[in-house]
């Protein structure tokens, strides 16, 4: 660990307002939140170095972290106590960082909401800046009032360029050279991601991307942690005690906004037995990685449309069982990233053409994205729709399944789309 986290301690109280977490995190703090369930955070206590070696390790670095801090928990859910949010890189054998906010309020499923401090003992924060906190989320005159909208204070970018990092065509040459490769047999599929980068006259805030973002993504997962913000559909793996949860999603059609068109590009998508095959790779191989730690695992019989605002995708739900005693929500997330939908089957020789092909460090992009407490509970996305920014400049991704018969302008077009959903946040008019 890249810190001591011995000499912390963290209390934990009930709280009796219901503040909106984004708000809550606001610019200078951290949040993982799904329909404003989840957690923020603002502060730093210390960070924690995920050294991403493989099997258990992850896990039991930042267990031993978590654990060392003292707690006085009044509320004894998931999501209280000593608990670290982060976002590791898409490479799984380049180490991440979590942080350990200074404060952190969570809100549950069931609608309990709790305020945690994580200090030393002598330096623990006072009401005041608990209260200051807490307030960022709640309506009134202190704090932002939920759903508000946008500071008027902030106009967004009064001009702005754009530059994509690779050429169209040089991309598109990738991906025919990477269908090449999969007609000869050296493997099934491929996600081969691009980026455009995005520089406006005014510095780019989280907080108004994330509320941009609320707005148009809902259902989705929003997250924030040090200049890394997105809005992902996809959780990745869920673990709540014994319980495990995951939604692994593959295929996708555009949307169109009427309807009708819609609801045939649904049907289509639905239909395409190519599309259904790649979309049963990803969940077999998730339902085959958790099962050996499952006394069950359950999945829906067929998958369903996921709409997003600008694409739809297949989805399929898994719901199961630990064994005793469960695996760490970290150990689930090392055994399953990357599934088939952000890297290819089979994972090695994918990983390795994503390395000669794609001409692109992804940094966190479709990476794990998330947050995990002392006992090992936690909530996991797929890190994408996701963009890093940086002052006036933002580095947006989108990547798409290549499979031997892709046609690399479709593809290039699915990539839009899928930029579609950062970008409008990004240069709002």
């Amino acid at each position: 660990m890249s810190v001591h986290t011995a000499g912390l301690v963290a209390r934990t109280r009930i709280l009796d307002r219901d503040p909106d977490l984004l708000a809550v995190a606001s610019d200078d703090g951290v949040v993982f939140v799904h329909e404003n369930v989840g957690l923020a955070g603002v502060g730093r206590a210390a960070r924690i170095t995920v050294p991403r070696t493989g099997g258990s390790a992850d896990a039991d670095t930042v267990a031993a972290a978590l654990g060392a801090i003292a707690h006085d928990d009044a509320v004894h859910h998931p999501g209280s106590g000593p608990v670290a949010i982060g976002a590791l890189p898409f490479d799984p054998h380049t180490p991440g960082t979590l942080i350990v906010p200074r404060i952190v309020v969570g809100r549950a499923e069931d609608g309990t909401r709790w305020v945690t401090t994580i200090a030393t003992g002598d330096d623990q924060p006072s009401t005041a800046e608990v209260d200051a906190v807490v307030g960022r989320g709640l309506d009134g005159p202190t704090g932002f009032a939920r759903d508000a909208g946008l500071d008027a204070a902030d106009e967004g970018p009064g001009s702005y360029s754009i530059t994509a990092l690779r050429p169209a065509a040089e991309w598109c040459d990738a991906v025919a050279e990477a269908t090449s490769r999969l007609r000869n047999g050296v493997a099934g599929k491929v996600v081969l991601a691009r980026a455009i980068e995005v520089t406006t006259d005014r510095p780019l805030l989280a907080s108004a991307l994330m509320t941009q973002l609320r707005r148009s993504y809902p259902a989705s997962h929003l997250f924030s942690i040090d200049g890394f913000v997105g809005a992902t559909p996809e959780l990745l793996v869920a673990r709540s005690g014994d319980r495990v949860r995951a939604h692994p999603m593959a295929g996708t059609a555009p949307r169109s906004g009427d309807p009708s068109a819609d609801a045939r590009l649904a049907a289509s998508l639905l239909a395409s037995s190519n599309t259904r095959a790649e979309h049963r790779h990803t969940i077999d191989m998730v339902h085959d990685t958790l099962l050996p730690w499952c006394s069950y695992l359950d999945e829906e019989a067929e998958p369903t449309v996921v709409a997003m605002a600008n694409v739809q995708h297949l989805g399929t739900r898994l719901d199961g069982q630990l064994s005793n005693p469960p695996a760490s929500v970290l150990e689930l997330v090392a055994a399953l990233h990357p599934t088939p939908a952000v890297g290819g089957t089979p994972r090695d020789v994918a990983l390795r053409l994503i390395a000669e092909l794609e001409g692109l460090d992804r940094r966190r992009y479709a990476g794990p994205v998330g947050w995990v407490d002392a006992a090992g509970n936690g909530t996991w996305a797929v890190g994408i729709r996701s963009a890093e920014l940086s002052g006036t400049a933002a580095r947006l991704y989108a990547g798409v399944g290549v499979v031997a018969d892709s046609d690399p302008a479709e593809e290039l077009a699915e990539t839009r789309a899928k930029l579609q959903a950062l970008l409008g946040a990004v240069i709002r008019p």
